[in-house]
């Protein structure tokens, strides 16, 4: 049985969800404040968190920046709101998914099984290769899910992680957003190219590329991203 939280102020949703998510091999942690949940974050271990925006204390928003400080965990937004705008700055701040309420607790099991799925997929994957990628100011150690900028631990999300090993692993090839959305998110609903932006902006923060002085990955307008750094 897989471990999913969630962070909702909502009593009457959770406990609806915990009695759906158990007909479907889940099973369901609630905490109804950030404080709570931070806790069980860090005594617990889970597959999948899912974060309401409209929280006491602390907005989903800024806890959501604040768990990508420290954790990796998949991470499903959840909000009354579903403006682009909400949809794209959950994404900026290292966020998963989005789910906009209300929604169908199928919907919600179907996005949690794609992205357990795919976390499963990517560790058989890695456990296999056994690898380490030695590149030009970069290493990627993939068994371990661990990136050295200049020998210095960058700290990424999954999805930062399969992105950048996607890229790496076929230096020089292009890449464009069709390809890197089957590639990282199959067909589950609600993709949408600026997402892949996003993604690939944040990434490139995260390692150091300046758009006046890229080191590893570069856009190519109108064709798709490429990875550049020299293989050593």
């Amino acid at each position: 049985m897989h471990n999913v939280l969630i962070i909702d102020d909502d009593p009457i949703l959770c406990e609806r969800l915990r009695d759906y998510f158990r007909n479907h091999n889940l099973a369901l942690s609630i905490a109804h404040t950030p404080r709570e949940g931070q806790v069980k974050l860090e005594s617990q271990s889970f597959d999948v968190l899912l974060l309401d925006v409209m929280l006491p204390e602390t907005d989903g928003f800024t806890l959501c920046k604040q768990i990508r400080e420290t954790s990796e965990i998949p991470i499903i937004m959840l909000t009354a709101r579903g403006e682009l705008s909400d949809k794209v700055l959950g994404l900026e701040l290292g966020a998963d998914d989005y789910l906009a309420k209300p929604f169908e607790p199928r919907e919600l099991v179907a996005r949690i099984q794609v992205i357990i799925r795919r976390n499963q997929s990517q560790e058989n994957h890695v456990i296999d290769r056994n690898e380490t990628w030695h590149f030009e100011g970069m290493t990627i150690e993939v068994q371990r899910h661990r990136v050295l900028i200049n020998h210095l631990h960058v700290p990424l999300t999954g999805m930062e992680f399969r992105l950048l090993t996607l890229l790496a692993g076929s230096p020089g090839q292009v890449f464009n957003r069709d390809q890197v959305l089957n590639a990282l998110r199959g067909t589950d609903a609600d993709i949408y190219s600026r997402s892949i932006d996003i993604l690939v902006s944040r990434l490139r923060q995260k390692i150091g590329d300046q758009p006046k002085d890229v080191k590893f990955i570069r856009t190519l307008r109108g064709a798709g991203y490429t990875f550049v750094a020299r293989k050593l």
